[in-house]
């Protein structure tokens, strides 16, 4: 079997199993894999081969690696699900008070009630802004 075949499958199984790691140290010697099999391809010999696959992978996992992970777990401030409604402006659908209420978010109409018990909002239509969200329901206060 060709050198650089080797090289090239040896550099897909690597960055196959970076699926199951999650950790990129695999992606990068996968990637490294690749540069030895394009050196490997282009006629370089076993030894220009394994020092093209050394450095790559030397240079991807000092350089491109700690880039990728920083960017990884940064991704903590990206609000999804419910968090990402907190702050949102809605319309009320129906009078909302401290027990029942249904508001329009998005789209969607959600169950809600105002953040304040003793406050009610007793007009379909008025702008309210998202506070928090409990379990189904939005709890809601008056825009400012």
């Amino acid at each position: 079997m060709a050198a650089w075949l080797v090289w090239l499958i040896a550099g897909f199984i690597l960055i196959s199993a970076e699926v199951l790691s999650g950790d990129l140290w695999l992606l990068m010697i996968g990637l490294g894999a690749l540069g030895g099999a394009a050196a490997s391809a282009l006629g370089g010999n076993l030894v220009v081969s394994a020092v093209i696959f050394a450095i790559a992978t030397i240079a991807l996992v000092g350089g491109l690696r700690p880039m990728l992970k920083r960017k990884m777990l940064a991704g903590g401030d990206h609000k999804t699900n419910t968090q990402a409604l907190i702050g949102v402006r809605a319309l009320t659908v129906t009078k909302v008070d401290g027990h029942q209420g249904q508001v329009k978010i998005g789209g969607e109409i959600w169950s809600a009630r105002v953040h304040n018990p003793d406050d009610t909002i007793p007009e379909p239509g008025t702008p309210v802004v998202v506070v928090e969200i409990s379990g189904a329901t939005a709890i809601v206060a008056p825009e400012p």
